[in-house]
């Protein structure tokens, strides 16, 4: 894929190929009067199924419930998609006198051990972790980004395991657990970088290493299934798509979609090493891990560890050495204005986590961080040119990030 602005500024079209991103977002649900979580995720997945369909879905827990948007040809397009299924479901929980939260983990609620879903996957995870799902409640984003080839996805993964720490840092947005300040930007991610199938994948050789160690690990009991591992980057088991698991889920819907454009733009600057003999670099675990921690505490706007050269940098500049490794990729696909707009809205106010604390020092205290949560964003603008991919809703709103920037979805699976 070509790619970078040429000599009079121009930014080339968005490539004919370019791969398609989609996402799954979760969020909380929270009772209206007390903003506490509440375990109604049947209900309100019910409710949604008449407008909605399948793209919703319950979660590990009852007080969650999933949307998965279609595969988009363009970050406008799913910022889009993202906007409509959020006022869909938030409209679905109004009428049961609930609403949505998008945090990586409950500001209010619950209390005592978290009532999981009935789904047998999730109990298998209880039978073999006990008390450690006691507290597992958790909402993320996940982006799948189209590459069908395993052999190319495992190896893909390797490129990407530097760059997933970052990938915490700036969408870190759950500093709150059932009512406390953990002192953390990502608590969720501190819950679950402790699971041994968690966090990082591990260095694959290949395709057939990375089954072999998933395997492996299965049969010592260290995760539920070899067949569905739950890395932070992992082919996904089923969809021919890479997919990248290690964000929160985000407070706005643009920053969603900003981050997917990073995700496809990782993925797409990998794939074409791996397709010139590039296996993927190999940073010692100790600090990859060491990488994580440090974005779990700290967020974005401070200083953290490039998991490549273990230096402790600032954050403008592990944004600096991100724009230059993807930024050929991310000038193909129009997405360039996207992910700059993002790194200047993080250097402004931060990340989630930074914006859900400011809110808890106004009167109301945490009741004002979910009222901030569960507000509606801005609808985006529309964007002239974008067509839909293959099962996309026509004519699905625009919107526009809250600070009053354009923000923009992305070829069928």
């Amino acid at each position: 894929m070509s790619g970078t602005e040429d000599r009079a500024g121009h930014v080339p079209p968005v490539h004919a190929r370019a791969p398609t991103v989609g996402v799954e977002e979760e969020y909380f649900l929270v009772r209206a009067d007390s903003r506490a979580v509440e375990p109604a995720a049947g209900r309100v997945v019910a409710r949604a199924a008449a407008a909605l369909g399948d793209v919703v879905s319950g979660e590990f827990t009852d007080y969650q419930i999933e949307v998965r948007t279609p595969p988009c040809a363009t970050v406008a397009q799913l910022h889009a998609e993202l906007a409509r299924l959020r006022a869909g479901v938030a409209r679905d929980a109004a009428a049961e006198g609930l609403r949505v939260c998008p945090s990586g983990t409950p500001v209010l609620g619950p209390a005592g051990p978290v009532a999981v879903g009935e789904h047998p996957r999730y109990r298998a995870s209880i039978d073999l972790f006990r008390s450690m799902i006691d507290d597992y409640a958790v909402s993320a984003l996940h982006v799948h980004v189209h590459l069908p080839d395993r052999e190319v996805a495992v190896l893909a993964g390797n490129h990407l395991r530097p760059w997933l720490p970052l990938l915490v840092e700036m969408s870190a947005n759950s500093p709150f657990f059932a009512g406390r300040d953990t002192g953390y930007a990502s608590w969720r991610s501190v819950i679950r970088v402790r699971f041994p199938c968690l966090g990082p994948p591990p260095y694959a050789e290949s395709f057939a290493h990375y089954r072999q160690t998933a395997s492996a690990m299965a049969e010592a009991g260290a995760m539920p299934y070899g067949d569905l591992p739950f890395w932070d980057v992992r082919p996904h088991p089923r969809l021919p798509t890479l997919e990248v698991r290690s964000m929160d889920v985000p407070a706005d819907p643009a920053d969603s979609a900003a981050l997917a454009a990073v995700v496809r733009a990782l993925v797409v600057t990998a794939a074409e090493s791996v397709r010139r003999g590039d296996p993927g670099p190999r940073p010692c675990s100790e600090l990859l891990r060491s990488a994580y921690w440090h974005a779990t505490r700290d967020g974005w706007r401070g200083r953290g560890v490039d998991a490549l050269s273990g230096e402790v940098l600032p954050a403008a500049v592990r944004g600096g050495r991100l724009l230059d490794h993807i930024g050929p990729a991310l000038a193909a696909h129009g997405d360039s204005e996207v992910v700059t707009a993002f790194l200047r809205r993080l250097a402004r106010r931060g990340s989630g986590a930074h914006r859900q604390r400011a809110a808890s020092r106004l009167p109301g205290g945490l009741v004002t961080v979910v009222d901030d949560l569960t507000a509606p964003a801005p609808a985006p603008a529309p964007a002239a040119g974008d067509a839909a991919a293959p099962g996309a809703a026509p004519g699905s709103p625009q919107r526009r990030n809250r600070d009053g920037t354009p923000s923009g979805p992305v070829s069928a699976w």
